[in-house]
């Protein structure tokens, strides 16, 4: 009897254990999937960009070859001109603008030196020297003096110090030409929308946090076009801070710090855009009381008054202006949106001017919360509190494009890789986010979105950002989380929510030239956060 127990007892304690044991190889199956996943993920990753590093190298050799071939010209041409030979004089442009008088003024020293960001020129055919960084003195403004470079070209230029005398300078380039740039790869993606039963995870190693050092709650924020290592914030102190990246995206330092409130009523910048040639800061304000509506900030200049000018043109005619963006077309413009209903377009002239056109005043019923630019065509997308979403063709001067939805609409934002794909965001709950085809007529992709625990009401404070490979949206939310989307994703809900800050996040962007994404909240501190 006592024998036959212990064989039942151990009978059990042996198939209790082969349970567990499956149960812990099950687990450990799973875990080395998503292992493997990652590492190959990564490797994916590492391998593509083995192969822009062996096209940069490659670019830089090229450019080398071209840049010794016109010395070699140069050196022929002085010659022929010392034996009386009439010859063409042959320039090359500086990767920043200087005063054509430079070499007069370097004989007047000032003992006390200006920070300056050189302009870096936009991607081009034509080969740039590179050129040695200077060192520069760090004052009250500035933590850094690092180096600027553009990611695309690889050239460099740098921060420097130089004498009151030298701070007029020229631009390189002819105002109203036409602008040399990158035409970038379309990749269709449209088709890979809503075909994925499980999200693929964006992973985030490491997250640091770094004070701001605005006074009041910051608004936006913005990389640089040609150089993600530098970026901007704003806050409703007025103040705009320039920061550059450093560590491998593991921290961030403080350049400068310019007041860019507006000139009458001393408000803050509602919304920023830099030019895409990366000397400049576009901000805009209200239409109310007269007051200025757009502000320039050249990088070029020195931290006295002439660092920030207002434009004289005020198209808009009441309320403030929501936002600001330079289209990716050849030629150089920026767009505004405004409570007013209208969607201006302001066009570069000759010596820094602007002149702005309205493409529409009456299309929309309320304010334009959102303007952008279609990278293919000349169609200008506006989103606004009436529910509407228009495409205008600004060639044939007509909407092109037509779509109402169910709430009020507070941004748009096209895809960077699909021409014909762009996001808009409403304020329905769960389905703040949708996709739409430029091509197709009342047709809705996609709709997304999250849940609000903090509040009911959905912000327009609150925006998103494309991932460079345009399958993820990042967005901030009132909750103190980023949400992430993956637009393979078939279900409605974020693919994954990473916990950023202690208070709700506005916007989280992702870098071009690293895998990093920065983040902005209103416990006033920047989040950095290293991804794969």
């Amino acid at each position: 009897m006592d024998n036959g127990e212990d064989n039942g007892v151990n009978g059990a304690g042996g198939t209790t254990t082969k349970e567990e044991q499956e149960e812990a190889l099950v687990a450990l199956i799973e875990h080395r999937t998503r292992e493997v996943k990652n590492l190959r993920h990564r490797l994916s990753y590492y391998k593509s960009q083995l192969e822009e590093a062996e096209k940069r190298l490659q670019d830089s050799e090229t450019k080398l070859a071209r840049l010794r071939g016109q010395t070699n010209n140069a050196v022929s041409s002085r010659s022929s001109l010392d034996n009386g030979i009439k010859t063409v004089k042959v320039e090359r442009r500086s990767s920043s603008p200087t005063d054509r008088n430079e070499d007069s003024s370097k004989k007047h020293h000032q003992s006390k030196p200006e920070l300056l960001i050189p302009a870096v020129q936009p991607k081009t055919s034509q080969p740039t020297p590179p050129r040695s960084s200077t060192k520069a003195a760090v004052t009250s403004g500035s933590e850094a003096s690092p180096s600027v470079h553009s990611s695309g070209s690889r050239v460099k230029s740098e921060i420097s110090q130089r004498p009151s005398s030298e701070k007029k300078s020229t631009e390189d380039k002819d105002r109203g030409t036409k602008r040399k740039f990158e035409q970038k790869e379309h990749k269709e993606l449209i088709p890979l929308i809503r075909k994925s039963a499980s999200p693929k995870l964006v992973y985030c190693h490491t997250s640091n946090h770094i004070s701001s050092q605005h006074k009041r709650k910051l608004r936006s924020l913005a990389y640089c076009p040609v150089n993600d290592n530098l970026f901007v914030t704003s806050a409703l102190d007025g103040g705009l801070n320039l920061w550059q990246i450093q560590a491998r995206g593991s921290s961030a330092s403080r350049l400068s710090s310019t007041d860019c409130s507006s000139s009458k009523q001393r408000r803050w910048p509602e919304d920023l855009a830099w030019h895409p040639d990366g000397n400049r800061l576009f901000a805009v304000y209200s239409a109310d009381g007269g007051d200025s509506q757009v502000s320039v900030m050249n990088l070029n200049k020195g931290r006295g008054g002439d660092r920030v000018r207002y434009l004289e043109d005020k198209p808009h005619v009441k309320g403030i202006i929501n936002g600001i963006v330079f289209p990716p077309w050849e030629d150089t413009c920026f767009l505004t949106g405004g409570s007013d209903h209208a969607v201006v377009l302001w066009s570069e002239q000759d010596g820094e001017k602007w002149k702005p056109k309205a493409l529409h005043r009456n299309l929309h019923s309320s304010a334009v919360m959102g303007v952008a630019g279609l990278h293919h065509k000349q169609i200008v997308l506006s989103a606004g509190a009436d529910k509407r979403i228009f495409g205008f063709d600004v060639r044939a001067g007509r909407a092109d494009y037509r779509h109402q939805v169910d709430t009020k609409c507070m941004s748009v934002l096209p895809n960077p890789c699909d021409f014909n794909l762009f996001m808009v965001q409403t304020g329905t709950h769960e389905k703040q986010l949708r996709l739409y085809d430029i091509r197709l007529r009342q047709t809705e992709l996609h709709a997304f979105g999250w849940k609000q625990e903090s509040s009911d009401s959905q912000s327009a404070l609150i925006n998103q950002a494309w991932s460079p490979d345009g399958l993820y949206i990042s967005s901030g939310s009132v909750d103190p989380v980023i949400h992430i989307f993956d637009i393979r994703y078939n279900a409605n809900k974020p693919s994954q929510s990473i916990r950023a800050h202690q208070k709700r996040v506005f916007k989280a962007t992702w870098l071009q030239s690293m895998p990093v994404l920065i983040s902005i909240s209103s416990d006033l501190n920047i989040g950095l956060h290293k991804i794969s």
